[in-house]
Formats: structure tokens, sequence, C-alpha cells
């Protein structure tokens, strides 16, 4: 996944995202900072959200069901892999990749996951704390090795 392809999805779902929060378009807008005339173009699909707008969505709702859906888990975690090319250091704490990830491999107290939405990989420890993401395959597998033979 890249910025252009959250992007579109992003605007797909703006509406979803907005009724399960049973917001008008107007409050909505307000939320996001857009004109309500904006907001409408994006929900009709005449226009997509800008990246800003995308990253006020991937803040401010979180804990979206829709959203949560829609990028496989944590959209923050998502944000941040496609806005750093990847993130290599000790991160927040996960639930562990128990519903929207696929484990693909451990090495001593590290594990390799791939989201199965985002297809984006991430690498934890034993307390599911992120140390790497990125969507770079090889580039992940060379970090687990990396963090595994520590």
């Amino acid at each position: 996944m890249n910025q252009q392809q959250l992007i579109e999805l992003i605007s797909l779902k703006l509406r979803v995202i907005r009724l399960e929060k049973e917001y008008s378009q107007q409050k909505m807008a307000d939320v996001l900072g857009l004109s309500k005339k904006t907001l409408i173009q994006i929900e009709k699909a005449r226009a997509l959200a800008s990246w800003t707008a995308v990253i006020a969505v991937c803040a401010l709702f979180r804990e979206s069901e829709v959203l949560q859906a829609t990028v496989g888990g944590d959209p923050l975690e998502v944000l941040e892999t496609i806005a750093h090319n990847g993130i290599d250091r000790r991160m927040d704490q996960s639930m562990g990749g128990k519903v929207w990830w696929r484990e693909l491999e451990t090495k001593g107290r590290f594990r390799l996951q791939q989201n199965l939405i985002s297809q984006h990989f991430r690498i934890l420890d034993e307390e599911h704390y992120r140390w790497y993401s990125s969507f770079d395959e090889d580039e992940a597998w060379h970090r687990l090795e990396e963090l595994g033979g520590k």
C-alpha cells in the first residue's frame, strides 16, 4: 500500500466512518477542517480526500471499526509506515496480531508478521512491542535476522 492507495481507500470509506460516528456532514467537515462542499464531493466519489485529511481521519477516528477493517488494524501504524517509508525503532505496544496479522516466522524473541489487508510487515518482540514496520518484504526479513541474532 502506498500514499495514493490509502487516500483512495479512506476517501471511499469516509461516509461510512461519518455515519458510524453518527456525525452530520457539517460536524464531520468541521472536525476534519474541510468545507461541507468538499466533504460532499469526497462522499459522492467526485473528489479524493487530501493527504492531510487522510491523516486527520486516521488520527481522529483511530478507534473506528470501519477504519480498522479498511486498513487491517491500527490506522496510525499503516499511516506511519507509509509516511516514513518504514519504521525502525521500538514503538507502541500492539495487541500481538491476533486478528489482522499472519505470523511468518519467529527468531529469538522477535516475530515477523504480515498484515492481511494492507500487506505491510512488522516485527514484534515477545511483549508485543513493534520494532520495525515496512512494505518492503526483503528488508523486513533482513531486519528480523539482525534483531533475532541479538
